[in-house]
């Protein structure tokens, strides 16, 4: 009876025991890994500054077709029906704000209070048809700022891109980081207890047990920072794609081989941030020229068609009994007057006022240009410093396959020795030091390379040249 509980027993925990390692093969599985192109993409899908570049961008586009349908002629179609008297008067009057009445009629002796229907049917056409080029300025105007908020887009998504990508080899580079330190606090609890174990002995003195159990604790606290810096990298990685935070898994195609095109050059002139320098230059200018046209002279052509009805009939300047209350008799057209014109109007003051607004605005391109040439000299400084950091990065990275070996070498000579009493403890610390500063700079040498491909990247203004690395 009991070898059979203890049998079933057995079975139930083996049965846990798959259980729980096919959930954890699951989950595993299910925790897919973050290319740094998917990064990418995620982030230009979804940060909200990219949004908001994007709609600017489209609210100048439909401005500058707003503005080419401003030059189009106003057509206006008008009409009124009213009721009241016609009472005239000799006088001068100006409507002041369109508060004067325009009823007409005989100017009588006598008020009286004969009210009929009248009615006005009115289709008006004005065109500035000609302003030496004010239209088309206006036009260019509105396309230049459609362009300037396109060129700030796109150079938005260029710098979106570089910020992800430095933070995608950040947090890389703190993964492999935090590995370093685990496996360096998996080695100094190691050889902690071998020796505890030689202390016990007595083949060592008790202060080795101390100073080993102080190096657990260095390496652990080594640890925690790592874990610290690793979280903050992901977090900051999750900023910039606008998802929330959590765990990432990586591709670790940044540490197993090198880019191959590192000599690779590219124009900074086409740099989607000087280009958007250039597009601002560019709108300064064409509201420079858009400004100069308001001292000229507006050609308008005009067309007037207007129907009049009412109800007061043509004898009544002889009887004032001569009109009816007849609504329909008093909203029907019955009188036509079409009108065709053409004028100029000239503010001769224009000039004097517009002159300072030109100066302005050449002052304003001034400033613009002085701000072009300070971000091409930063970007010349930028490329030349990268150049600088991929020869460096590529000299460490060769170095560091020999630092590692003669530390890791060093390290088990000196654990051995102390194994066999022919060393003192400090001589195996200083070891385990080197070799944990040649993993970290290993660790570090992989991602430096590719950081410093990014820097050129982001100097030329070509994300494609580190993008077909990937």
């Amino acid at each position: 009876m009991l070898q059979n509980l203890s049998f079933m027993f057995d079975i139930k925990n083996w049965l846990i025991f798959l259980g729980l390692f096919f959930v954890n093969t699951a989950i595993t599985s299910a925790q897919e890994t973050l290319t740094l192109k998917d990064a990418i993409r995620t982030a230009v899908n979804n940060y909200g500054t990219i949004k908001a570049k994007s709609n600017y961008a489209d609210a100048s586009k439909a401005t500058a077709v707003q503005a080419k349908r401003d030059y189009l002629p106003n057509f206006n179609l008008s009409a009124q029906q009213d009721y009241g008297t016609v009472n005239g008067q000799n006088g001068p009057l100006y409507g002041f704000g369109g508060l004067g009445v325009s009823s007409s009629g005989l100017a009588l002796p006598d008020q009286n209070w004969n009210a009929a229907f009248g009615a006005l049917y009115l289709t008006n056409i004005n065109w500035d048809f000609f302003a030496f080029g004010r239209a088309k300025e206006k036009i260019k105007t509105a396309q230049a700022v459609a362009t300037r908020d396109s060129k700030d887009w796109q150079q938005e998504i260029f710098q979106q891109e570089v910020k992800v990508a430095a933070a995608y080899l950040n947090l890389l580079a703190a993964q492999k980081l935090t590995q370093s330190y685990q496996k360096n606090l998996n080695r100094a609890d190691t050889f902690r207890r071998v020796v505890v174990t030689r202390v016990k002995n007595g083949l060592n003195a008790g202060v080795d047990s101390a100073q080993a159990n102080a190096e657990v604790s260095n390496a652990r606290i080594a640890l925690t920072r790592a874990l610290d810096f690793e979280q903050s990298a992901a977090n900051q990685l999750a900023q910039l794609m606008a998802v929330p935070v959590q765990e990432f898994t990586l591709d670790t195609v940044f540490i197993s081989r090198l880019p191959s095109m590192l000599g690779d050059s590219a124009a900074l002139n086409e740099h989607p941030l000087l280009q958007w320098y250039k597009s601002r230059i560019a709108v300064s200018e064409e509201q420079t020229k858009y400004y100069k046209t308001f001292n000229y002279p507006v050609f308008s052509l005009v067309g007037v068609l207007q129907t009049r009805g009412s109800g007061f009939d043509a004898a009544y300047n002889q009887d004032q009994h001569a009109y009816t209350t007849n609504y329909w008799d008093g909203v029907k057209p019955t009188r036509t007057n079409y009108l065709i014109g053409i004028g100029v109007t000239w503010n001769l003051a224009q000039p004097f006022r517009i002159s300072q607004q030109v100066k302005s605005q050449k002052l304003v391109s001034k400033g613009l240009e002085a701000e072009y040439e300070l971000a091409n000299q930063q970007l010349q400084a930028q490329y030349q410093l990268s150049e600088t950091r991929i020869q460096n990065s590529l000299t460490n990275y060769y170095e560091v396959p020999v630092q590692v070996k003669a530390a890791s070498d060093a390290y088990l000579q000196k654990s051995v020795l102390y194994r066999n009493g022919l060393t003192n403890l400090v001589d195996v610390t200083q070891a385990l030091y080197a070799l944990v500063r040649a993993e970290t700079d290993r660790d570090i040498a992989y991602n430096n390379v590719w950081q410093a491909l990014l820097l050129k990247a982001s100097a030329t203004g070509d994300f494609n040249l580190f993008e077909k690395e990937l």
